[in-house]
């Protein structure tokens, strides 16, 4: 009787192996196979001695996953790579997909785990700040699988609901005016002057933060690595970080807090 096999669908953060969680580097460990993109893969350097990899281009995501689960349903222990987090814009949703398709049943099919991992929304925020401590959204740009029409029902949504909001995926060297969009629905909604940040490359060599405004942020130039955050109308822009307050200064007396020694 073939083993079961195990699937983990792997998270490994921003890229550096410092946002690499523990269970996300075990996992690899455990795995005999490891399949990803070609990109990802190389962020790992070091972990992957030793193991079968398979690894393809973008743009292959189902192949990936059609992969990882032929390999683990012949009782491999297959990672299949993510960056950021799997259940976010990651491989975990077209893999229980084509799982399922397939018959799959948790109690007697192959083991599968998520191995979550910091998502390009948290690694962001936490290079400007804390924009994301009210409620918050994310939309991506990318009409490769969403219709536009869809997408600018959401921007409004946001917009109109005052939620921070991410936008992934904000441009490409093929699409490079939904962004200027998006700003154009947020303007409606949303003081030029609402703070903006554009992070690109977190926590790897290139990383750039820039601290823009609503109104400025025509003049920003993201890319594919790049994260825009949104503020909502409390949030305020100070020293190059962007806080959203939760409204601890509407219900709790802020002074009695620097009376108890909370000194600059």
């Amino acid at each position: 009787m073939c083993e079961r096999g195990r699937l983990y669908l792997v998270g490994i953060g921003p890229g550096d192996h410092r946002q690499l969680t523990q269970r996300a580097r075990e996992a690899i460990a455990e795995a005999d196979t490891v399949v990803g993109y070609k990109t990802y893969l190389r962020l790992l350097d070091g972990l992957l001695d030793g193991k079968q990899v398979v690894a393809s281009a973008m743009r292959e995501e189902l192949d990936r996953c059609a992969e990882a689960c032929r390999l683990a349903m012949a009782g491999r222990r297959v990672a299949l790579i993510s960056s950021g987090d799997p259940g976010v814009y990651g491989m975990a949703g077209p893999t229980y997909e084509l799982l399922f398709h397939a018959g799959w049943r948790p109690a007697t099919g192959v083991v599968v785990e998520v191995v979550p991992g910091v998502t390009a929304l948290t690694a962001c925020a936490a290079l400007v700040g804390a924009p994301l401590t009210h409620d918050f959204c994310a939309i991506s740009l990318s009409d490769l699988l969403t219709p536009w029409e869809v997408i600018e029902k959401r921007l409004s949504a946001a917009a109109m609901a005052d939620f921070v909001t991410a936008l992934y995926n904000p441009r490409s060297g093929r699409r490079d005016w939904q962004l200027l969009r998006a700003r154009e629905i947020f303007l409606q909604h949303r003081s030029p002057a609402t703070p903006v940040a554009v992070v690109s490359a977190a926590f790897r060599d290139r990383q750039q933060c820039e601290i823009t405004t609503l109104d400025g942020l025509d003049r920003s130039e993201p890319g594919m690595q790049s994260t825009v955050l949104i503020g909502n109308s409390r949030t305020r822009s100070r020293d190059g970080l962007l806080v959203t307050p939760r409204g601890y200064g509407d219900k709790y007396d802020l002074e009695r807090g620097l009376a108890a020694g909370v000194t600059p």
